[in-house]
């Protein structure tokens, strides 16, 4: 973690001061300066565009009674990616801008989307997804929240348990 933050915060800013100083000496400093404006309010002109779609995505999708997960993916690609336009430089815009780009973005969230844990309680299905894309299905005939799995077979079996049962009173 700590160099991840290094990088983040020691690193970035280091590339950003020294792209915008050679920039800056090929073009000057106002064409510079205004560069780094225009990508900014460009860059934040796009994003609150392109998340107003995906909004829209993700409200018809759950309307129709569908995880919308593609689409909170794409929420959060488009959150960082309108964090590094708004942070001057070049090199974090051009990071930037590429989230931008659906191709980019269909390609990031399949790749983050391959190491996902998906639980389907409510089908009567469990599906892991490991990191080495295997996928395993166990179906559930006796409820979502019963164990019933007594294969030595199951790659799943280790997620025995025993059903708890009870009683409860809703107090408003």
């Amino acid at each position: 973690m700590f160099q991840l933050l290094f990088v983040l915060f020691i690193i970035i800013p280091v590339i950003e001061i020294a792209v915008i100083m050679q920039v800056g000496a090929l073009l000057g400093i106002w064409p510079t300066i205004a560069i780094v404006i225009l990508t900014a309010w460009l860059g934040a002109k796009y994003v609150r565009q392109q998340g107003l779609v995906t909004l829209q995505s993700v409200q018809t999708k759950m309307a129709q009674g569908e995880m919308p997960s593609e689409e909170i993916v794409t929420g959060l690609m488009l959150l960082v990616a309108g964090v590094l336009l708004v942070t001057p430089g070049f090199v974090t815009d051009i990071f930037g801008l590429s989230l931008l780009v659906p191709s980019v973005r269909n390609a990031i969230a399949n790749k983050v989307q391959q190491h996902i844990k998906v639980n389907q309680f409510g089908a009567g299905a469990a599906f892991h997804h490991g990191a080495s894309g295997n996928v395993y299905q166990h179906e559930n005939t006796s409820g979502p929240f019963t164990s019933s799995r007594t294969s030595a077979n199951d790659p799943l079996s280790h997620h025995q348990g025993e059903t708890l049962e009870g009683e409860f009173k809703r107090k408003d």
